[in-house]
């Protein structure tokens, strides 16, 4: 007999997500293609989870509440997309200030080091600025490296490989400013830089409040393949981790990027089967193509919009062992699983694979063969750390020589063969016994379609 212990649950983190910060990109006028990349930023930070975002592309407006808004919990951060000679108007120059003064943070990207020649609070407050003598080379990929690794922005970060960028180089210092560089890439004259190494990431302080000033971020107009920029996990992350720091002074965001591989899981073998932007590693069940509703992409996840249809999603490709993980967020009471060893000659997924049970436990409450992390209706999972819904948990499936593996958050919840008399046994004690279940020792991985709104992220997996 397989002895089973009883699941026992404990709840990490707060009940409700973390109350997020509130973020106002100012936009509106730029050399560059700001139409496209004020909303590309805001998905960047949105996918985070962490940013209520707003835009405006009417600056002289908006700005002159932000004071007030600040002090009322109603705006944490200023992002400024915006490039232009002519200044604000004065109402609206004294409350940008005033806010940053007051503690509300504020992030300098690309062009907008650019903007507002002559006004010199503006140009202490950004530090670098492009000016009389600064230019770049060509469009190009590069690294970009960690200069001060112990910053809470860059505190754990690699450094970027490859990012295809504008690289900004002579940069002019403000008299009277003080910053300090987070970042530098080396200026190749092949490339026509400098031949020298050039400050890619600023901080500094403007009263009480933080700036983050990054000259990356670079996308032309009528340019589409300049907008590989900001399609870069690796810039997403690091502006949604600058940003977050003006914000609050911290960093919570991981320093890994959504949807890579680390460096040590690609040595290792792992392939990426979502980029956060297309899902060409997954199509629908039993057909050649995606499913035609239901499923979307959105902030950077594959989710599963409720009641929306369309199915479970498969791998294009087959398993045998492997080692699977990935990240899952669950609406409230919602209900959904990944299965593996998946064959198509049935009408549903389930019936021929078996499942690690996604569930909102929190909410829900399920018997715990039904509880998240279970081997759905055949193994309880042991004790386990849960995030509630809203919030991102870690799930990992390891298939090896006839056993299974399922962790939650680190924590390994049950280990069991998946071959073999006690399989076949268990497979005969469960609603399963009736179909040919879990005979197959490949298949494809299934997400399951369960009605509820669902989303799945950092999908990547090792053949074993």
């Amino acid at each position: 007999m397989l002895a089973i212990a009883l699941s026992v649950i404990s709840v990490v983190g707060p009940q409700d997500p973390p109350p997020q910060l509130h973020a106002l990109i100012v936009s509106g006028a730029n050399n560059h293609d700001w139409q496209w990349t004020s909303p590309e930023i805001g998905r960047a930070l949105t996918e985070t989870g962490r940013f209520d975002v707003a835009l405006t592309n009417e600056p002289g407006t908006a700005l002159v509440e932000a004071p007030a808004m600040h002090q009322r919990g109603e705006l944490d951060v200023i992002v400024l997309d915006y490039n232009r000679k002519e200044r604000w108007p004065e109402a609206a120059e004294r409350g940008f200030l005033a806010a940053v003064e007051a503690g509300c943070g504020v992030a300098v990207l690309h062009a907008a080091n650019n903007a507002f020649p002559g006004w010199q609070d503006y140009e202490k407050l950004v530090g670098l600025l492009w000016r009389d003598g600064t230019g770049h080379g060509r469009y190009h990929p590069f690294d970009v490296h960690v200069v001060d690794h112990d910053h809470p922005i860059t505190l754990g970060m690699a450094d970027m490989h490859m990012h295809p960028d504008e690289l900004y180089h002579r940069l002019v210092h403000t008299d009277g400013s003080s910053y300090s560089v987070l970042m530098a890439a080396y200026s190749d004259p092949k490339t026509g830089g400098t031949g020298r190494f050039e400050p890619m990431a600023t901080v500094a302080s403007w009263g009480m409040g933080r700036v983050f000033h990054t000259p990356l971020g670079h996308v032309w107009k009528g340019v589409a393949e300049s907008r590989a920029t900001w399609a870069d996990p690796q810039l997403r992350r690091f502006v949604a981790r600058g940003v977050e720091w003006a914000a609050t002074g911290a960093v919570t965001l991981a320093p890994t990027p959504l949807n890579t591989l680390t460096a040590s899981e690609q040595k290792d073998g792992f392939e990426l089967l979502f980029d956060g932007r297309r899902i060409e590693h997954w199509r629908a069940y039993r057909s050649d193509g995606p499913p035609a509703q239901g499923w979307v992409v959105r902030d950077a996840a594959i989710v599963h919009e409720a009641g929306g249809g369309g199915g479970d999603l498969v791998t294009v490709d087959e398993y045998g062992d492997f080692d699977f993980r990935f990240s899952f967020r669950v609406a409230p009471r919602a209900n959904s699983g990944v299965i593996w060893h998946v064959l198509e000659t049935e009408p549903q997924t389930y019936m021929t694979g078996p499942e690690y049970q996604v569930f909102d436990d929190v909410g829900a409450r399920p018997q715990a063969k039904h509880s998240v992390g279970a081997l759905y209706d055949l193994v309880v999972p042991g004790d386990k750390e849960i995030r509630p819904a809203g919030a991102w948990n870690e799930g990992r499936i390891v298939i090896r020589d006839g056993r299974v593996q399922h962790w939650l958050n680190g924590k390994q919840l049950l280990d069991v063969p998946c071959r073999g008399p006690e399989w076949d046994a268990m497979v005969a004690g469960s609603k399963f016994k009736d179909w040919p279940f879990g005979k197959s020792a490949t298949g494809r991985l299934a997400l399951q379609d369960h009605g509820d709104e669902v989303a799945y992220r950092d999908l990547r997996i090792k053949r074993l």
